[in-house]
């Protein structure tokens, strides 16, 4: 009579460890291999299997034991065979349409420049905090001839990869995102260099009878950031009430040969500032010398609509806005200054005359008054202080104490 053959059925959740020996190319190596049965096939009844290789055997034993915790939970997931480059492509692709188009952009450049190269071979469900922190380490490092990046742009990359990695566990491709718990670079803020004021009355001395005059002295005394200035439309300047709208900002796009084109704000929300008056007589004189342009360059003429323009009405390029500050700012004994800190100089200058941090926040169009606050700080700790001179110098004085 034939034996009958049985064959064993493990529980989901218990499985086996054993040494494995492998000869290659002459030379012996061993490694740990763990089987574990995560359940049954609902065809076929077979019980379902997976592998777990490592150099160790502890190491092998933990990743089952964790596996194990997972199904005895029910939080087990499948993995899959997808790379981390494939799931990338496919998150870009499926899960950003929500996102500003310049955003997307800014995605697509940090992924084809600098994760996909590094991790994009990788399975999805094997990439683990040690070999993100290791990718994040080189880029601060520079390794491999590489070139070193700032802590803030490594953040940025992060910021990418994060997401993405928190989409796969969202629809199941990973239990847990392991990029939470990798170390980042210290963000170093650097020190604020805005235009004193003996810095600032050498700037517009400098810049009378420029070409961008009117463009450098708007920015000056609105504290508008460079997109929104060469963004900003002749229908956004309400000269009967003295009010500039700004919505939106002319930026280029991050890639070769990128166009220009409006993109929303930095915080997505429009703001209405009401500059000093004699800012709004600036823009009036400009937009008279404008027409007059208008009418020299006749069909050549672009009717763009924007405030600052090149000889023809289209728009300026930051190239060009960028190289002649720079010169100005040279020549001013400033040539570490940058057309952003003429951002700072209207922020510490309306600190100083006595604007509150709710008003100076919602004109430099700032998310909260507590970042206006983390960012000029030091200028109303230091009004406290010669607010605190000029009081002991009133009693010494005054009322001789």
């Amino acid at each position: 009579m034939a034996r009958k053959t049985v064959t064993g059925r493990n529980a989901p959740g218990t499985g086996s460890i054993r040494k494995k020996i492998v000869h290659r190319n002459g030379q012996e190596y061993t490694y740990w291999e763990a089987r574990l049965t995560v359940g049954f096939d609902a065809g076929t009844g077979k019980q379902v299997q997976r592998s777990f290789t490592g150099k160790t055997q502890k190491e092998v034993r933990q990743r089952m034991q964790a596996a194990a915790v997972a199904i005895n939970t029910g939080t087990y997931t499948e993995p899959s065979k997808i790379t981390v480059g494939e799931w990338l492509d496919l998150w870009s692709a499926d899960y950003l349409g929500g996102v500003k188009p310049f955003t997307v952009i800014s995605y697509t450049n940090q992924i084809r420049n600098h994760i996909k190269p590094a991790l994009g071979a990788v399975r999805l469900e094997a990439l683990d905090t040690n070999v993100i922190q290791r990718f994040y380490n080189s880029l601060q490092s520079g390794s491999q001839g590489k070139k070193q990046l700032s802590p803030k742009t490594i953040k940025n990359i992060h910021g990418v990869l994060h997401k993405a990695l928190q989409q796969a566990v969202a629809v199941g491709y990973l239990r847990f995102n392991p990029s939470d718990a990798c170390t980042l670079p210290r963000i170093v803020r650097k020190e604020l260099a805005p235009l004193d004021e003996e810095e600032s009355l050498a700037f517009l001395r400098a810049i009378q009878g420029h070409p961008m005059e009117d463009l450098f002295k708007v920015a000056l005394f609105t504290g508008m950031r460079e997109g929104e200035v060469l963004g900003l439309m002749w229908d956004c300047v309400n000269f009967e009430n003295g009010t500039i709208l700004i919505n939106k900002q002319l930026q280029r796009e991050k890639k070769k040969g990128g166009r220009y084109v409006f993109a929303p704000l930095k915080n997505d929300k429009a703001r209405s500032i009401t500059p000093a008056p004699s800012i709004m007589e600036v823009l009036k004189r400009h937009y008279a010398a404008q027409q007059e342009q208008r009418c020299l360059a006749g069909k050549a003429w672009t009717e763009s609509g924007l405030v600052f323009t090149n000889e023809l009405g289209d728009h300026l390029a930051t190239h060009t806005v960028y190289s002649n500050f720079k010169r100005i700012a040279a020549a001013i004994g400033r040539p570490d200054a940058r057309f952003h800190d003429l951002r700072h100089s209207y922020a510490v200058a309306a600190i100083r005359s006595g604007d509150d941090i709710k008003t100076v926040q919602g004109n430099l169009g700032h998310a909260t008054a507590a970042f206006t606050l983390d960012v000029y700080g030091h200028v109303t700790d230091q009004m406290k202080r010669e607010s605190a001179a000029r009081m002991e110098s009133y009693l010494k004085e005054v009322l001789k104490l």
